[in-house]
């Protein structure tokens, strides 16, 4: 049992740490929170002319002031909570069991009202934020099992579509070489849409993969150059003698010669 000094010890103690929290809520404003909006407190009139970067650092800074100001008023009930404890006579007993508290629980944790059996703090919560089980990964899902991926135009080709429109990313962010447009300041701006290998987008064929017909335009003519000034028949390279029907054929006045189906014209030429 608590003696008369030790309890007169405690509520001084108590009491310091009061007024030491009240201190620091009235000096810094109770984190900031005394202001409406957060950009009250960093002097910002709006969100308009603001990097999306510089806003989630506010945004973060805001949430752990939030967060440290529950913490200290948490802590200013507790205390408060003791203080009357000791007011009524009943500090150094569970508040559940009525069992003594050992003093070295209380001189380590003096704001507590419960034993060790009955703390509410000894419960570790598992529950998980409710934005895990909503959010899903960037992009959708992408599993060789999932159903409803589209092979020719899934979701990433959704946001690359979006992007071209506009992000906060500057041509000092995505650095590109050959960059002919200021609009082309995205991630994998040069990527086909819609469409795998170039080819795709001026070949055609029947239903059994045949009747190869070549519909000439830029990328066609893009394509044609490349290959001339590699001296290739595709893109990955020479096709193996026995692939060369009916993707290749030999003229006639020159079989060592190979030309492509896709224009009629040898890789030299």
């Amino acid at each position: 049992m608590l003696t008369d000094k030790q309890i007169t010890q405690f509520q001084q103690q108590l009491q310091s740490q009061k007024s030491d929290l009240e201190e620091r809520f009235e000096s810094n404003e109770h984190f900031d929170l005394v202001y409406g909006h957060a950009h009250e407190s960093v002097g910002e009139l709006s969100s308009y002319d603001n990097h999306p970067a510089d806003e989630a650092t506010e945004l973060y800074e805001r949430e752990k002031d939030i967060a440290l100001n529950e913490h200290y008023r948490n802590e200013l009930g507790n205390i408060t909570h003791a203080l009357q404890a000791i007011e009524k006579g009943t500090y150094g007993k569970c508040e559940v069991c009525g069992k003594e508290i050992p003093f070295e629980r209380l001189e380590a944790l003096p704001t507590t009202t419960y034993c060790i059996d009955h703390t509410p703090d000894k419960v570790t919560s598992h529950e998980r934020p409710l934005e895990e089980g909503v959010l899903m990964p960037p992009f959708g899902k992408f599993d060789n099992d999932e159903k409803d991926e589209s092979v020719s135009f899934d979701a990433e080709d959704s946001w690359q579509e979006v992007s071209s429109w506009g992000t906060s990313e500057t041509p000092s962010d995505l650095a590109y070489p050959n960059m002919d447009h200021y609009n082309d300041v995205y991630i994998e701006s040069g990527e086909n849409v819609g469409y795998v290998e170039d080819f795709e987008n001026f070949v055609g064929v029947d239903i059994e993969g045949k009747n190869i017909t070549v519909y000439p335009n830029k990328q066609h003519e893009k394509y044609e150059d490349a290959l001339d000034e590699e001296g290739i028949m595709t893109t990955f390279g020479d096709l193996p003698a026995f692939e060369h029907d009916p993707y290749v054929e030999v003229e006639e006045e020159d079989p060592g010669r190979r030309s492509s189906p896709l224009s009629g014209r040898s890789p030299d030429q």
